[in-house]
Parts: C-alpha cells; structure tokens; sequence
C-alpha cells in the first residue's frame, strides 16, 4: 500500500520520546510515528464500535434498568461468596 505524507507539530518532549522509542525499536522516528498513529486511530475506531453496539441497543429496547442489573449483580455476588465460604 502506498504512503501519504502526513505533518503536524509536536513539541521537543514528545519528539525526543518518540525518537528514543523508535531508536529502542531499532526503526526510524516516521515509522514509529506511524505506527502510532495506526494503532490510536484503530484503538479509536474499536471503543467507538463498542460504543455504537450500546446504543444500537438502546435504539431495540434491549436493555435492562439499573434496578435489575443491580438485583444480578447482588446475586452473583451473594453465588461468588457461597462458593468461597
């Protein structure tokens, strides 16, 4: 797949962070970067994923009130310390 230059500003710190950890790596400070921001933007993209199965959720009616989640959890609670007891 080919490559897009991308630029953006960052300041001194961060650069000398990413420029150790590639280094560490044994790859270039452009690769790290990029590899960076593949993983954040992938990392983004599953938690808004996850999010959108919530709400599709929401938007069926497939919930529960929190007075019922609540009466589950009390009662795997109340499992968990029979079994440990």
């Amino acid at each position: 797949m080919a490559s897009l230059p991308i630029a953006t500003e960052i300041d001194p710190e961060v650069m000398a962070l990413v420029d150790r950890v590639a280094q560490r790596r044994g790859i270039s400070s452009r690769a790290y970067a990029a590899e960076a921001i593949r993983r954040a933007a992938e990392s983004d993209d599953d938690f808004d994923a996850f999010v959108q199965v919530g709400l599709d959720a929401i938007e069926r009616g497939d919930v529960i009130s929190h007075e019922e989640m609540m009466a589950e959890l009390d009662q795997m609670i109340a499992a968990h310390r029979a079994r440990c007891a």
